[in-house]
């Protein structure tokens, strides 16, 4: 993939290690002031963190493209790792010649709930990113794509699945992990977003003044 066929290589390879991290973390469950939760929950938002700036520094189209030319690699590697990796522990490169279900379909649920909540979560940050208060945009499309995304994910991957816990705690845990995210989304990530712009701003306007 050369620069100029595709100039963000960057941001698509930050785009993949967080969806890879991600559908590792969400098989680890954990518990935090009693609530029950997975280490998805905090790994996951970088994504939109990433996408918003993307629209905002460079344009709607380029998030776009990232979204697709992340989800294809993001899905192999995604099986790859959690199979290796199965539930925490390793279980050797052996474990790849026996297909699992249960990390395919953790795979294929991240596959479809990313394509779809980046998608939306584009859509919504474009409509509003020229509105004067900074933080609406990146609030709202957090939101919006947080919300679809993770009843895709759980649905998908968690339904009537192999692994008892998450069968039968897969709705309250996905109700647990959007609110969890929002609440991070909204006291973290929508002022990481504001930072990072300021700083990739600056950045930005001083190659440009040297240029």
């Amino acid at each position: 993939m050369n620069e100029q066929l595709f100039p963000l290589k960057k941001l698509w390879l930050a785009h993949i290690f967080f969806i890879v991290l991600s559908n590792y973390a969400v098989q680890l469950p954990i518990t935090v002031l009693g609530i029950e939760t997975t280490w998805g929950t905090f790994t996951y938002p970088f994504l939109f963190l990433l996408t918003d700036l993307t629209v905002r520094l460079f344009s709607d189209r380029s998030a776009r493209r990232i979204v697709f030319f992340a989800m294809w690699p993001g899905l192999l590697l995604s099986y790859l790792i959690g199979t290796i990796f199965q539930q925490g522990a390793y279980q050797g490169f052996a474990s790849l010649s026996v297909f699992s279900l249960f990390v395919f379909r953790i795979a294929l649920a991240s596959f479809v709930a990313y394509a779809v909540g980046q998608l939306m979560d584009i859509f919504v940050f474009q409509r509003l990113r020229e509105k004067s208060q900074w933080w609406l945009a990146p609030a709202a499309s957090t939101t919006a794509g947080n919300l679809i995304d993770t009843f895709i994910f759980y649905s998908v991957a968690f339904y009537q699945t192999t692994d008892p816990y998450m069968a039968e705690n897969w709705f309250s845990l996905g109700c647990v992990d959007f609110v969890v995210k929002m609440l991070a989304g909204l006291l973290i990530f929508v002022p990481m977003y504001g930072m990072f712009l300021s700083v990739l701003l600056k950045v930005l306007g001083a190659k440009n003044n040297e240029s």
